[in-house]
Protein backbone atom coordinates (compact mmCIF):
# COMPACT_ATOMS: atom_id res chain seq x y z
CA UNK A 1 0.00 0.00 0.00
CA UNK A 2 1.22 3.41 -0.57
CA UNK A 3 0.19 6.48 1.75
CA UNK A 4 1.29 10.08 0.53
CA UNK A 5 0.61 11.07 4.05
CA UNK A 6 3.34 11.25 6.95
CA UNK A 7 1.29 7.61 8.46
CA UNK A 8 4.62 5.80 6.98
CA UNK A 9 7.45 8.40 7.63
CA UNK A 10 8.20 11.84 8.10
CA UNK A 11 10.89 14.19 7.09
CA UNK A 12 12.13 17.79 8.14
CA UNK A 13 14.90 19.73 6.10
CA UNK A 14 16.61 22.81 7.64
CA UNK A 15 18.96 25.05 5.31
CA UNK A 16 21.90 25.21 7.27
CA UNK A 17 24.73 27.63 7.11
CA UNK A 18 27.70 26.02 7.49
CA UNK A 19 29.60 23.86 4.29
CA UNK A 20 27.89 19.86 4.20
CA UNK A 21 30.93 18.45 5.93
CA UNK A 22 30.39 20.66 8.63
CA UNK A 23 27.07 19.48 9.09
CA UNK A 24 27.87 15.95 9.02
CA UNK A 25 30.48 16.42 11.10
CA UNK A 26 28.07 17.03 13.33
CA UNK A 27 25.28 14.71 13.39
CA UNK A 28 27.50 11.86 13.23
CA UNK A 29 28.59 13.17 16.82
CA UNK A 30 27.19 10.86 19.48
CA UNK A 31 27.65 13.52 22.02
CA UNK A 32 26.39 16.87 20.09
CA UNK A 33 23.36 14.56 19.74
CA UNK A 34 22.63 14.52 23.46
CA UNK A 35 22.10 18.44 23.03
CA UNK A 36 19.36 18.49 20.29
CA UNK A 37 17.61 15.07 20.56
CA UNK A 38 14.76 15.76 22.85
CA UNK A 39 13.99 11.96 23.12
CA UNK A 40 17.78 11.30 24.03
CA UNK A 41 19.46 13.71 26.07
CA UNK A 42 22.64 14.16 27.84
CA UNK A 43 24.05 11.16 25.78
CA UNK A 44 27.34 9.27 27.18
CA UNK A 45 29.08 6.32 25.91
CA UNK A 46 28.34 2.77 27.02
CA UNK A 47 30.35 0.11 28.31
CA UNK A 48 29.80 -1.62 24.93
CA UNK A 49 31.29 0.84 22.41
CA UNK A 50 30.02 2.06 19.95
CA UNK A 51 26.56 2.29 21.44
CA UNK A 52 25.41 5.55 23.56
CA UNK A 53 22.52 5.95 25.47
CA UNK A 54 20.16 9.49 26.47
CA UNK A 55 17.08 9.79 28.59
CA UNK A 56 14.08 10.99 27.34
CA UNK A 57 12.74 15.00 28.43
CA UNK A 58 9.60 13.29 27.64
CA UNK A 59 9.30 10.82 30.17
CA UNK A 60 13.05 10.42 31.58
CA UNK A 61 13.20 6.73 30.19
CA UNK A 62 16.79 5.75 28.93
CA UNK A 63 17.34 4.74 25.23
CA UNK A 64 20.11 3.57 23.57
CA UNK A 65 21.45 3.92 20.20
CA UNK A 66 24.73 3.22 17.81
CA UNK A 67 25.48 5.62 14.73
CA UNK A 68 26.37 4.27 11.60
CA UNK A 69 27.62 6.96 8.87
CA UNK A 70 28.40 7.02 5.48
CA UNK A 71 30.93 10.00 4.64
CA UNK A 72 31.27 9.52 1.08
CA UNK A 73 26.89 9.99 0.86
CA UNK A 74 27.06 12.58 3.77
CA UNK A 75 24.44 9.88 5.66
CA UNK A 76 24.04 9.28 9.17
CA UNK A 77 21.27 6.13 10.42
CA UNK A 78 20.76 6.56 13.89
CA UNK A 79 20.17 2.55 14.86
CA UNK A 80 17.55 2.70 18.20
CA UNK A 81 16.02 0.26 20.38
CA UNK A 82 17.67 -2.26 22.88
CA UNK A 83 20.85 -2.84 22.85
CA UNK A 84 20.70 -6.20 21.41
CA UNK A 85 18.79 -5.27 18.64
CA UNK A 86 19.28 -1.50 17.14
CA UNK A 87 17.66 -0.88 14.11
CA UNK A 88 18.29 2.19 11.68
CA UNK A 89 14.47 3.73 12.65
CA UNK A 90 15.36 7.36 11.87
CA UNK A 91 18.17 9.20 9.32
CA UNK A 92 19.84 12.26 8.50
CA UNK A 93 20.77 13.39 5.46
CA UNK A 94 23.05 16.47 4.61
CA UNK A 95 22.75 17.74 0.79
CA UNK A 96 26.00 19.59 -0.26
CA UNK A 97 25.23 23.29 -1.34
CA UNK A 98 26.09 22.35 -5.16
CA UNK A 99 23.63 19.98 -5.42
CA UNK A 100 21.03 22.87 -4.98
CA UNK A 101 22.56 25.67 -6.02
CA UNK A 102 22.92 27.19 -2.50
CA UNK A 103 25.83 29.48 -0.99
CA UNK A 104 29.35 28.16 -0.65
CA UNK A 105 29.12 27.98 2.88
CA UNK A 106 25.45 26.59 3.23
CA UNK A 107 23.65 22.92 2.95
CA UNK A 108 20.45 20.89 3.35
CA UNK A 109 20.16 18.64 6.98
CA UNK A 110 17.05 16.30 6.54
CA UNK A 111 16.07 14.19 9.34
CA UNK A 112 14.06 11.38 8.17
CA UNK A 113 12.16 8.86 10.74
CA UNK A 114 9.78 5.35 9.59
CA UNK A 115 7.21 4.31 12.08
CA UNK A 116 7.28 1.20 13.77
CA UNK A 117 3.78 -0.89 13.95
CA UNK A 118 3.83 -0.84 17.30
CA UNK A 119 4.12 2.67 17.30
CA UNK A 120 0.26 4.72 18.48
CA UNK A 121 -0.60 7.81 16.78
CA UNK A 122 -0.14 9.39 19.58
CA UNK A 123 3.59 8.32 20.04
CA UNK A 124 4.22 8.80 15.77
CA UNK A 125 2.54 12.67 16.09
CA UNK A 126 4.64 13.05 19.03
CA UNK A 127 8.12 11.79 17.15
CA UNK A 128 6.82 14.13 13.69
CA UNK A 129 6.67 17.13 16.10
CA UNK A 130 9.68 16.75 18.28
CA UNK A 131 11.57 16.49 15.07
CA UNK A 132 9.89 19.80 13.83
CA UNK A 133 11.51 21.14 16.30
CA UNK A 134 14.95 19.48 16.74
CA UNK A 135 16.05 20.56 13.14
CA UNK A 136 15.89 24.32 14.60
CA UNK A 137 18.55 23.08 17.61
CA UNK A 138 20.37 21.51 15.67
CA UNK A 139 20.78 24.19 12.95
CA UNK A 140 21.58 26.77 15.76
CA UNK A 141 23.87 24.51 17.88
CA UNK A 142 25.51 23.19 14.06
CA UNK A 143 26.04 26.35 13.24
CA UNK A 144 27.46 27.70 16.60
CA UNK A 145 29.95 25.00 16.84
CA UNK A 146 31.01 26.04 13.09
CA UNK A 147 30.97 29.74 13.95
CA UNK A 148 33.80 28.66 16.86
CA UNK A 149 36.21 26.40 14.58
Amino acid sequence: MINPSSQYAHSVTGLFDVPAEAAFAFMADPIALGQWSLGCMNTQPTKTAPIHSGHSLFDGAQGFFEIDTDPDRLIVDYRLGATERLVPRVSARVVPADICGLGKEQCYVTLMAWRTTDMDDVRWHRLCVTHEAEIYLIKSQCEAAYGQV
